[in-house]
């Protein structure tokens, strides 16, 4: 597991013991006592896996990742309880929890759990690089070619491009031509998923 994770919870015994565990299966762990703890040091940590448990004083387990999913911060999160219930499960579930565990908690279930966690974030994390990239490869574009990518991707033809550009259908081609040379791409298809991954569709 290359990503490092994150155990914030109240019980240092608890926190010994699961940094212990995970640390036979070479697992990179940092503790912390509470979630102010763990706030105070956010901006500077590495993206990667959190185990919360649920209830803390002052902050409960799921109200951080409720502040954490506010901040735009998105990492897989394993939520640990001793006092399991439904409803509690569900809120997890519902902000992005990949597993919810009753303590005392089954090792080979945690070790499963942050490997699932380790994966969605590695592939989170090479979706946002590729995203950043195309982003680049737009950013390259005139404004004139990104109008006619824009109907490229829209599906509209080099005579009906050309009419609602006002340019002829040659220019339209010699346009499309230097799109596909930045974008290194001259299919349709992939201009599209391009313009898609941008964020430029509507």
């Amino acid at each position: 597991m290359s990503h490092p994770v994150y155990l914030v919870d109240d019980d240092e015994a608890v926190r010994r013991a699961l940094k212990l565990l995970l640390s036979t299966v070479d697992v990179d762990v940092t503790t912390f006592a509470d979630p102010h703890a763990f706030l105070a040091q956010l901006d500077g940590l590495q993206p990667g896996c959190l185990i919360l448990d649920i209830r803390m004083p002052l902050i409960s387990g799921l109200k951080l990742q409720e502040k954490l999913t506010q901040k735009g911060v998105d990492w897989p999160t394993v939520i640990i309880s001793g006092h399991g219930d439904i409803e509690a499960c569900r809120r997890a579930f519902r902000n992005g929890a990949v597993d919810f565990l009753s303590k005392p908690v089954d090792e080979q279930d945690l070790i499963d759990a942050i490997q699932k966690g380790s994966d969605a974030l590695e592939k989170r994390l090479q979706a946002d690089l590729e995203q950043a990239e195309v982003q680049k490869l737009l950013s390259s574009l005139t404004p004139r070619e990104s109008e006619v990518l824009d109907r490229i991707a829209q599906g509209f033809t080099t005579k009906q491009i050309a009419e609602g550009l006002g340019l002829s259908p040659r220019t339209v081609e010699s346009h499309r031509a230097a799109i596909g040379a930045k974008l290194g791409t001259t299919s349709q298809a992939e201009m599209t998923r391009a313009w898609i991954e941008g964020g430029d569709a509507p």
